[in-house]
């Protein structure tokens, strides 16, 4: 018998962004059916700055939503982090 467990996957890193270095938080909730990631980031002011991420045709993309340039500018380095951390899952 073959049972696949549903995990909370999440998991922090460090990406220089708009010439600074920051802190993503990546999490993925076992309820949510489908490929599925939130991330959140500081801006300079320390607002929280949250999107989705969803994957498509095999790559990690942002989820259409208003955000600052910094952070579409690096959705290959998000889907990079993400394909890494889940390589040890």
């Amino acid at each position: 018998m073959l049972t696949r467990s549903n995990r909370n996957i999440q998991f922090t890193k460090l990406l220089k962004a708009d010439g600074r270095l920051r802190e993503f938080n990546f999490r993925k909730a076992a309820g949510i059916q489908g490929d599925l990631f939130t991330v959140d980031v500081s801006d300079d002011r320390g607002n929280r700055i949250m999107f989705r991420m969803h994957k498509a045709d095999g790559v990690w993309k942002i989820a259409e939503q208003s955000l600052p340039e910094w952070v579409k500018e690096n959705e290959s380095s998000y889907n990079d982090l993400i394909e890494e951390e889940l390589r040890y899952i």
